[in-house]
């Protein structure tokens, strides 16, 4: 282990399972993918953590990392609360990118961090996420993505839905090159994240018990006027009404997205 990964092996602090309440050290998060070792529930992984995790030592090189910060219109206090997320998620944005190798096969990775105001599609996200199936494009490059986000991003107005549209086109892009493209949604992701590039990949995958959807259930209870499944939107549910090719564990994660890049015919290096 390096970097992130290593530096919580050697950490004292603890945090409270959500699920169970027991306490776990960072260490042992770190060794068990952030899956609880008494419980066995999924908690969420910092973006440079999961990539630790992926990708080859030491290969991953970040893109469009520059601390930039759109306020489109003017919306009260946003300015604040996105400095607040910096410093409580230690990224200047909801969505880290790069290029890096997985088994060998270069590729470009994005994972979205809910750290950072639940990961909502701003202007600047929307900017990266494209930016970086352009440079796929360009590169002749596969995609592997990482979805978790509440949606649009509110304090941008109709600019954050026009997110959908560019992210979406830039997905078509480089799949008319013949180009792959691997989609992982996480917990949770939901609204216009879903209702675009989450839902556009070559293979779509999900983690265990992550919830995926555009409204929320409780949501659509008040206006089907039904009452809907305890599993509904889970990966599970997904999976079984054929929305996700899989549900694959983390642990699990890169063997199964090495395999899919050898299939898919992607270039080794």
């Amino acid at each position: 282990m390096s970097g992130v990964l290593e530096k919580m092996t050697s950490s004292a602090e603890k945090t409270v399972c959500a699920n169970c309440k027991n306490e776990i050290t960072a260490a042992e998060k770190a060794n068990s993918y952030f899956i609880c070792p008494k419980c066995g529930k999924y908690m969420r992984i910092p973006p440079r953590a999961r990539i630790e995790y992926l990708v080859d030592g030491g290969s991953f090189t970040e893109l469009f990392g520059a601390d930039i910060h759109a306020d489109p219109i003017n919306f009260p206090d946003y300015k604040g609360k996105a400095e607040a997320a910096r410093k409580k998620s230690g990224e200047n944005e909801g969505v880290l990118c790069g290029r890096a190798t997985i088994g060998g096969y270069a590729t470009c990775i994005f994972v979205m961090n809910p750290e950072f105001m639940m990961a909502s599609m701003g202007t600047v996200v929307g900017d990266k996420i494209t930016a970086l199936f352009e440079y796929a494009t360009k590169h002749g490059l596969p995609v592997i993505g990482f979805t978790a986000s509440g949606g649009a991003r509110m304090q941008e107005g109709v600019l954050s839905l026009m997110q959908m549209v560019k992210t979406s086109l830039a997905v078509k892009r480089h799949s008319d090159k013949g180009l792959f493209c691997l989609e992982c949604v996480t917990d949770p992701t939901m609204g216009g994240v879903t209702a675009s590039f989450a839902s556009l990949g070559d293979v779509i995958i999900g983690e265990p018990d992550s919830i995926v959807g555009f409204a929320g259930k409780r949501v659509i209870e008040q206006n089907t006027k039904e009452k809907l499944p305890p599993d509904f939107q889970t990966a599970e549910f997904m999976l079984n009404h054929g929305f996700l090719d899989g549900v694959v564990e983390r642990k699990n994660q890169r063997d199964y997205i090495t395999k899919m890049l050898m299939l898919h015919g992607c270039k080794r290096v």
